[in-house]
């Protein structure tokens, strides 16, 4: 066969070969989407501890809230993202406070949305009258996520790790989360029975997910 027919193969095979391994890299590089996704619906539980004391769950967020990540009351968190900036990596603790109305959370401040509310920053002392009265506070967040599996007839709950970063904390789904103003080295209960009672009929269908 003609020389020339060689090299045109030749030419066609490496070409394939750099198509194929572009292709490759292309992929490697294109970042893996991140759940939840816009459209996704997961639920958890959220409580508040500050100084040694749980406070009483956020009221429901309204109907009319703008963003995907709200409470239906009884500490059920309802995370259905509208928009890529509450997706994603965006799914957080502190996206979360930015839309709930008189809630204001950061890594180093807590502020609750009741009538004369204290704001609680990193290295006050906790006021008197509460557990931890004249220790130093810093915020913490600490998460459990619900699995799926079962001893003993209950569904087992895994993790506890605690953070120092409670507003980028990342949602997951079944996720349980304690926020807290504490003491250094504090750890923080899961959320109350109620609120994971509620979760759990959230989860199993039994309960309305809606806001009121």
């Amino acid at each position: 066969m003609p020389v020339n027919w060689y090299a045109a193969l030749v030419v066609i095979v490496l070409v394939g070969l750099g198509s194929v391994a572009f292709a490759k890299y292309h992929y490697n590089q294109t970042a893996a989407a991140v759940d939840p996704a816009i459209g996704t619906t997961w639920h958890g539980a959220i409580a508040f501890d500050v100084c040694g004391t749980v406070q009483p769950a956020l009221a429901a967020s309204p109907t009319s809230a703008t963003t995907g990540l709200t409470t239906t009351g009884s500490g059920v968190l309802l995370i259905a993202p509208k928009t890529s900036g509450q997706a994603g990596a965006n799914a957080t603790v502190g996206k979360f406070a930015s839309g709930y109305t008189g809630l204001s959370l950061t890594n180093t401040s807590l502020k609750l949305p009741v009538a004369k509310a204290a704001e609680y920053v990193n290295g006050e002392k906790c006021p008197a009258g509460t557990p931890d009265a004249g220790k130093a506070g810093e915020m913490l967040a600490r998460s459990w996520v619900i699995t799926t599996q079962t001893k003993h007839n209950q569904l087992v709950q895994s993790g506890g790790a605690t953070t120092t970063k409670p507003a980028n904390l990342k949602f997951l789904n079944r996720q349980l989360i304690t926020v807290g103003f504490v003491p250094a080295g504090t750890k923080l209960p899961k959320p109350p029975g109620t609120a994971i009672s509620a979760l759990l009929q959230v989860l199993s269908g039994s309960q309305p997910v809606a806001t009121t």
